[in-house]
């Protein structure tokens, strides 16, 4: 069975889940030959015991239309995350979770996957897209930052804090980044 490259974002209210919710996830599964073959998007209620993260609330503040965007019609995560489940069980592939940095957006998607749906269908396949430019760039990891990473891994896309926008931009980079590994620099 083929994978499927599901970039994923989430906009959150703190750093961990638990203490602080997921706001919203968007997600993009794509083909490694840059294919977008579907999309899932879902705004969240917040956790009933859970509070805002001081700093990650001023930093909301700061950005009015994202933080807009994700309180659009939330639903409750008991609701979201078995539908999410669902639609990763459905893509034509076995879904690999992509993120920029997969270490931040996993812990959220696993933790409330497995606390909402009673299973995560990524198991533990994280890819993280800063460790991937370090390997193709052949630099120390804290250097693989976007401004040093070519231009051709970057398509005219915006970066907007809207986590599906955010998810289809960052996969479509990851596909770009697969294409200059394997070779192909056209």
């Amino acid at each position: 069975m083929t994978e499927l490259y599901v970039s994923t974002d989430v906009e959150t209210d703190g750093p961990i889940p638990g203490p602080h919710s997921m706001l919203s996830l968007g997600a993009a599964a794509y083909t490694a030959d840059k294919r977008l073959v579907a999309t899932f998007s879902v705004n969240l209620d917040t956790l009933p015991d859970a509070a805002p993260d001081p700093r990650t609330a001023a930093w909301w503040a700061t950005q009015p239309a994202a933080w807009a965007a994700c309180r659009r019609d939330p639903e409750p995560p008991q609701v979201a995350m078995p539908r999410y489940r669902d639609w990763l069980k459905a893509l034509p592939g076995r879904p690999v979770f992509v993120a920029y940095p997969a270490g931040f957006d996993f812990t959220f998607v696993y933790w409330y996957l497995i606390r909402f749906a009673g299973e995560c269908p990524f198991g533990h396949s994280a890819l993280d897209i800063k460790t991937l430019a370090m390997a193709a760039l052949g630099s120390d990891y804290r250097d693989a930052v976007k401004r040093r990473m070519p231009k051709r891994w970057f398509d005219p896309m915006p970066h907007t804090h809207v986590a599906l926008d955010d998810a289809i931009e960052q996969g479509a980079m990851f596909c770009n980044l697969l294409r200059d590994l394997h070779g192909d620099r056209s």
